[in-house]
């Protein structure tokens, strides 16, 4: 997968297309990113006095497919495809297949 933690994407499909954020998690064995501040569940959490839970509703992100997310470029200011790029025989870098510009 071309996609890796801390790169900024953007939302190509569903719901929150157009939204842009940081991934946080790659799930490569489900084919899937979780993505700073987009699809958003609420989750309701019962209090724990043990834990020190105080319980109630809680948003938290869930996955979504890495198909649906496009790494952002700032350069061309939109989403576009990468490229590897070999350097020297031991050395690639991902590229923009837009503008060229580097990720790593």
């Amino acid at each position: 997968m071309k996609i890796r933690k801390s790169d900024y994407v953007v939302v190509i499909k569903g719901k929150d297309k157009g939204k842009k954020g940081k991934v946080l998690k790659v799930l490569t064995d489900k084919n899937r990113v979780i993505v700073e501040r987009i699809r958003l569940l609420k989750e309701y959490i019962r209090p724990n006095p043990s834990k020190n839970i105080q319980g109630g509703i809680v948003e938290k992100e869930a996955s979504i497919s890495a198909s649906d997310v496009m790494i952002y470029c700032s350069n061309c200011e939109q989403g576009v495809r990468i490229g590897i790029k070999i350097i020297d025989k031991n050395t690639k870098i991902r590229v923009c297949k837009k503008c060229g510009s580097n990720f790593d």
